[in-house]
């Protein structure tokens, strides 16, 4: 197998890894590669911090093993191998009634990386994370196959879903569809005026797909206002989706300076009427709203940037209110900032989804970013809450157990089956995952 030297980043491009890296393109060729050396997989490189990058060692790109490998149209049950991206799926079966039922906000996303991190969507108040909807796994681990599901082989795909890759390479998994309308939907848009409107708002939506816009800017009495958008799949004819451009080129600093921020978010918030609108649109259009923006991560420049996102109890949610404050009063943040209403569905023992409200704001990386964000954990942590590791680059390792209790469980089974550390990762050598055995 060639191993070539590569330089590369996460989705936030604050950290980067210098690592010798093989690109399997069947399994015979990635038993190969494992025979050779045991490392840790990556896909698209979509997750935000450092949890794709190994530095200094070995890694395995898993984005040409991309294949569907059947499907069943009576049961919605699909195989498919970990490098094949969420959004093709999407696209390749909604117009014969079926989607993922869960899907991240971006179509790039492999189903690899689905597992590895239990990815949740717009929905999951309604059917959980990633993993409850995957019904077994194939996984390599020093070039031997394995095959584990919610039954059998229980306690290793726990491990694996949420595991940030650290039981082996996942070559590919069965995931059970849902079905849908059709390849459209309709979104009706509402503004929010406040935050304690929009936690209401939340608690009320029955729609199957609901998220918030939130104006992280915003202060006083209109702090944590923004946009609803509420969603159901359907039948219809729309335009085109838009072709995808390309951001070329590192934007300056002062693109998302503070007031340049004020000033979209005030016109962002506007561009939907006070009494609301609806509309029809392509089904990617709505769930990954940013890749028609090819390398937006480039719009925060060359040091890259950070988000931040945690979840918290529905008992804590005025420590939302706290976040925002601080957050607007130090006049980081971009015009990126999500809030939605988690369900208690996760499928593994490092799985971040818990019942509650999970808050993402972005920051470019500044002086005063990490600070900001250490403090924003801190309150975080204290609620009981957590950090999500797919896009966390800054988490103390100190606050790992608290956040997720089944760490000790987590631990002891990867190093039972990685005594050497093979599957490793920077971030997992930064959060000291291992030591909790």
């Amino acid at each position: 197998m060639i191993w070539n030297t590569l330089t590369y980043t996460g989705w936030g491009r604050v950290h980067s890894a210098t690592a010798k890296v093989a690109r399997p393109e069947r399994t015979s060729t990635l038993a190969a590669a494992q025979s050779e050396q045991s490392a840790p997989a990556f896909g698209m490189r979509r997750s935000y911090g450092d949890s794709c990058l190994n530095d200094g060692g070995h890694a395995l790109d898993m984005t040409r093993m991309d294949r569907l490998l059947d499907f069943d149209p009576e049961t919605g049950i699909l195989e498919v191998e970990a490098g094949a991206r969420i959004g093709d799926i999407a696209r390749r079966f909604a117009p014969d009634g079926w989607l993922p039922a869960v899907m991240p906000g971006t179509g790039f996303a492999t189903i690899g990386g689905c597992i590895a991190h239990d990815v949740h969507g717009k929905n999951h108040h309604g059917a959980g994370s990633f993993g409850q909807h995957v019904t077994e796994i194939t996984l390599m681990n020093g070039g031997k196959l394995q095959k584990v599901g919610p039954s059998k082989g229980a306690k290793l795909f726990r491990a694996t879903v949420g595991g940030m890759g650290q039981t082996g390479a996942i070559v590919s998994a069965k995931i059970k569809l849902l079905p849908c309308k059709g390849d459209v939907i309709t979104v009706t848009e509402r503004r929010i005026e406040n935050l304690d409107h929009f936690l209401e708002a939340l608690d009320n939506s029955q729609s199957t797909y609901t998220v918030g816009w939130v104006d992280a800017t915003a202060k006083g009495e209109t702090l944590g206002r923004g946009i609803l958008e509420e969603a159901e799949t359907g039948y219809g004819l729309v335009p085109d989706a838009k072709r995808a451009k390309s951001v070329p080129f590192n934007a300056p600093k002062w693109a998302l300076s503070n007031p340049v921020v004020r000033l979209f978010n005030a016109s962002y918030f506007r561009r939907v009427p006070e009494d609301g609108r609806t509309s029809v649109k392509p089904i990617t259009e709505f769930f990954f709203p940013l890749d028609k923006l090819l390398e937006w991560n480039r719009l925060y420049g060359k040091r890259g940037f950070h988000q931040f996102q945690c979840v918290v109890p529905i008992t804590e949610a005025t420590v939302l209110r706290v976040m925002l404050d601080k957050i607007g009063r130090e006049g980081l943040a971009s015009p990126l900032a999500v809030i939605k209403r988690m369900g208690p569905g996760r499928a593994g023992l490092m799985s971040f989804p818990m019942e509650g409200y999970t808050l993402a704001v972005d920051f470019p990386n500044r002086g005063a970013a990490e600070a900001l964000i250490a403090e924003l954990e801190e309150i975080a942590k204290n609620a009981g809450g957590r950090i999500y590791l797919a896009k966390d680059a800054t988490l103390s390792p100190a606050h790992v157990r608290s956040m997720y209790p089944d760490v000790a469980k987590f631990a002891k089974l990867i190093t039972e089956i990685d005594p050497n550390g093979a599957y490793e990762t920077d971030q997992t050598r930064r959060l000291n995952i291992r030591s909790h055995a």
